[in-house]
């Protein structure tokens, strides 16, 4: 049995507007029905699998719970990283937990962002790294590289890899992200594969190569494993500790210095849409190389990509070549597709003028749900509120503003001082400013309700809770 370690930190400023650092990539269905994420469970679940342990922050931790609910996964360890520290902190802190129960368990770390078109195919070669991962080797999967990519890193062979059917050869070196010229002499090498950071492993085996080749993280990731606590089903690292840990991938830290390394050949489909060049191939351009989504219209166009994700806004493209276009409601990114790995220059720009673009998502998650504003003024804002069936928000109060809800699907529960009643579609109810009230979906289907809220200061800050069952702030 093999423990699926599934990474889902990261900003995604790549795919800017639909990735921001509120609901980064992983989280959105960019291609199909299912989130990247939920693709990524899948994929990593059958027989030779067991529960999925997944790592993420504080910010995601109930949407990875909702999302693997919704495919009826139900997942192991939930590890949540009290800061950003790269894949190596990462890697170790699932090995060091994994070592509590069986240190001869067999892992298979991979981000959660990646597109594998072929999940029976990715399983096959997984099966085929299993033999050499229990016998000590650090497996790591190459891709069959399509093109001269300069997005990504390169694994360089010990010889030719043949049919590239998948079975294990020897890895002569990592290699970083080259330039256009150093992609293409390897692309007719022949002796190069894509690197794409999913690694098999046995948990003693990498945690004798961190005390080998990073035993400065082992200290205080071990700490960080050992102060743990449990929160709501999830197991928050210990925050202290874990911020003492370098910031350092996998690669830096021990995969470029092991020697115990072994490489499974995967031909049948990958990308980590790392741009929206790869999401344009991915989506499967038509014969002039022309991709739109339902609610956007390409005319005498070539060579583009056209994306509405709102479905109140047509976007139309006339005679355009090479160009990507993505519109949201609240931003709408136009590039040319030789610059699709430069759209986090636009986020460092908006950030820089203190745009909330930047980083948030129209939609705001949050555990009980999600909210969006529909309309600001300078003393009032509308917004629509979705609450999942037995979900509720924390009992609170707010200074500056008063709110009037009306329900427009389901019903809620709704809490106003001393005062508990039901108010059903159709019906409304008054929040004055400093009552303590809350609002609950009693039922088995969503709630929608429509909020107006009227005040001097409409900020989110402006709550004060009494109880939550989310144990926030």
């Amino acid at each position: 049995m093999i423990t699926p370690v599934l990474l889902c930190g990261g900003s995604g400023t790549r795919l800017w507007p639909l990735s921001r650092k509120s609901y980064p990539k992983q989280f959105v269905a960019l291609l199909g029905d299912v989130t990247l994420f939920q693709a990524s469970a899948q994929r990593l679940s059958g027989p030779q699998f067991t529960a999925p342990m997944v790592l993420t922050n504080a910010d995601f931790r109930f949407i990875v719970g909702e999302q693997l609910d919704d495919i009826g996964i139900t997942p192991g360890a939930v590890l949540i990283e009290p800061s950003g520290r790269n894949t190596a902190p990462a890697v170790l802190a699932a090995a060091l937990w994994q070592a509590r129960q069986d240190p001869e368990a067999l892992m298979l770390v991979a981000p959660s962002d990646h597109v594998v078109p072929d999940p029976e195919a990715f399983r096959q070669a997984v099966a085929a790294g299993v033999g050499p991962a229990q016998a000590g080797q650090l497996v790591t999967f190459g891709i069959r590289p399509s093109h001269a990519e300069t997005g990504y890193g390169y694994l360089e062979l010990d010889g030719a890899p043949g049919d590239l059917a998948p079975h294990p050869i020897g890895l002569k070196r990592f290699v970083e992200k080259p330039d256009a010229e150093a992609a293409a002499a390897m692309l007719a090498e022949g002796t190069y594969l894509w690197n794409a950071g999913i690694f098999l492993f046995k948990a003693s085996t990498m945690l004798d190569a961190f005390r080998a080749h990073a035993p400065q993280l082992l200290a205080p990731v071990a700490a960080a494993v050992d102060k743990a606590t449990p929160d709501l089903g999830f197991y928050r690292l210990d925050p202290e500790a874990w911020g003492a840990a370098e910031d350092i991938s996998i690669d830096y830290a021990v995969m470029e210095k092991a020697h115990n390394l072994t490489v499974i050949p995967f031909a049948a489909g990958w990308s980590d849409l790392g741009g929206w060049d790869a999401v344009w191939r991915e989506t499967g351009p038509d014969a002039r190389g022309v991709a739109t989504s339902g609610h956007a219209t390409a005319i005498d166009c070539d060579n583009t990509l056209l994306r509405s994700e709102d479905t109140g806004l047509e976007v139309v493209g006339i005679g355009l070549d090479n160009i990507i276009t993505v519109a949201m409601s609240d931003a709408v990114l136009v590039a040319h597709v030789s610059r699709a790995q430069d759209v986090k220059q636009a986020v460092a720009a908006l950030k820089a003028k203190g745009r909330k673009q930047a980083e948030s998502f129209p939609k705001d998650h949050r555990p009980w749900g999600w909210f969006e504003s529909l309309v600001i003024g300078e003393r009032f804002q509308v917004k629509r509120i979705h609450v999942h069936p037995g979900a509720a928000l924390s009992l609170q109060s707010h200074h500056h503003r008063s709110e009037h809800w009306i329900v427009v699907e389901g019903t809620a529960r709704v809490t106003v001082d001393a005062e508990v009643k039901l108010v059903t579609e159709n019906q409304s109810v008054y929040i004055p400013l400093g009552a303590v009230h809350r609002m609950e979906n009693p039922g088995k289907v969503p709630m929608v309700l429509i909020e107006v809220q009227t005040g001097s200061y409409l900020g989110e800050d402006d709550i004060i809770r009494y109880e939550d069952i989310y144990a926030r702030g």
